[in-house]
């Protein structure tokens, strides 16, 4: 497929990635597996990107996630297999000091009981993440303040009803458990992800009670699992907006393939949802399709109305939400797949300050991108 308002500018032959995040001109990656844990890339010139630095995991867990603010790193620790890392620690947040991103130095490691953390956010004071806690069922919602990063304190937790066994909560049960998958903030609210448990918006104005004002979730007839709830910053016709990418990964039985959602969360007690989109061709019929062939995450860094969008298999697709009724697509680029992999897999994508696209593969490789679109 012919890219659409949109032009190669480099390509990276790394590992396979879970996240991609830039901080001035230096882009960070999370790897999908040992040892493969983080990899620090100077792209200052875009055209000729160069590795700075790696660091590793060992066997039995990944690192696929990683933000960084004010010269502060943080990646998460993440069991996924037999714990193969006798002098690593277990599950939990690697914080480092990256004011060389050359020469990352650990400041700490923040552990968790169980596996560890899977997802965060991170604005450069505190940091909103997923992690596994003695007690509960499941991944529960926590916020960390690193105003000292070398000691990270709990500022405070929810969790959905359920989960808090030690306390007598009974949780569900099998793949639809309810977890925490993604906290992303904007203001006072917490836009949190609960992968079959859909999505809730807390009102964080005192950090230390987070409080539900509302919920979503579409899997009893959508069933691929909630990834992510992105507010976006600033009204579009009058409407606070919120995307809710589901990720498609057919956890329960086959489907068609995971789309887009759009709410409107003006009233944010009660969620309306107001569009959807999905990459044309790619449903034809209902039929169930492959894991991996339609949605999986938006970048979430914005450039106004403009969001591009991590589509599996389908690669990256920019979408105009202008028009929150009817978002359109008006860029588009396709990968080529890894080595050895049958089609892409895009995972996930992020943009920089110059308006480049980083578009990164979890079986192998990044490529950086321009567009017209902006």
């Amino acid at each position: 497929m012919n890219p659409q308002n949109t032009t190669l500018v480099a390509h990276i032959d790394m590992a396979g990635g879970g996240q991609v995040w830039v901080d001035g001109t230096t882009l960070y990656v999370g790897h999908m597996s040992a040892p493969h844990g983080t990899t620090i890339v100077d792209v200052a010139d875009p055209r000729k990107p160069r590795v700075l630095t790696s660091l590793e995991v060992p066997a039995g867990y990944h690192s696929h996630k990683v933000r960084v603010a004010n010269n502060t790193m943080l990646v998460n620790h993440e069991m996924v297999g037999r714990d193969d890392g006798a002098n690593f620690g277990g599950g939990g947040l690697g914080i480092y000091d990256v004011s060389n991103p050359a020469r990352p130095v650990l400041r700490t490691k923040w552990k968790t009981g169980g596996k560890g953390v899977h997802r965060f956010s991170f604005d450069g004071r505190y940091a909103y993440i997923s992690p596994t806690v003695e007690g509960y069922a499941g991944n529960i919602v926590m916020i960390l303040d690193l105003a000292d990063p070398a000691h990270p304190q709990e500022v405070g937790r929810w969790w959905m009803p359920g989960q808090w066994t030690a306390g007598g909560e009974e949780p569900g049960a099998g793949p639809a458990i309810e977890r925490c998958h993604h906290p992303l903030r904007l203001g006072d609210r917490l836009y949190v992800s609960y992968w079959h448990g859909g999505g809730v918006i807390l009102d964080i104005s005192d950090m230390t009670q987070p409080r539900a004002l509302t919920r979503i979730n579409t899997n009893a007839t959508f069933p691929h699992p909630t990834h992510t709830l992105l507010a976006i910053p600033e009204p579009i016709k009058g409407r606070r907006v919120m995307l809710v990418p589901d990720e498609d990964v057919n956890e329960r039985f086959p489907t068609p393939p995971a789309f887009l959602w759009i709410y409107d969360v003006t009233n944010e007690t009660t969620p309306v949802p107001i569009g959807t989109f999905q990459v044309p061709g790619i449903d034809p019929d209902g039929a169930p399709q492959p894991p991996m062939t339609g949605c999986h995450q938006t970048s979430e860094r914005l450039s106004g109305t403009i969001v591009p969008c991590a589509w599996f298999a389908q690669g990256l697709r920019l979408l105009d939400i202008s028009d929150p009724f009817a978002p359109k697509e008006v860029g588009s680029y396709q990968p080529d797949p890894a080595p050895g992999a049958k089609r892409a897999s895009s995972n996930d994508v992020t943009i920089d300050d110059r308006g480049l696209i980083y578009l990164v593969d979890r079986q192998g490789g990044i490529d950086i991108l321009e567009t017209s679109v902006w």
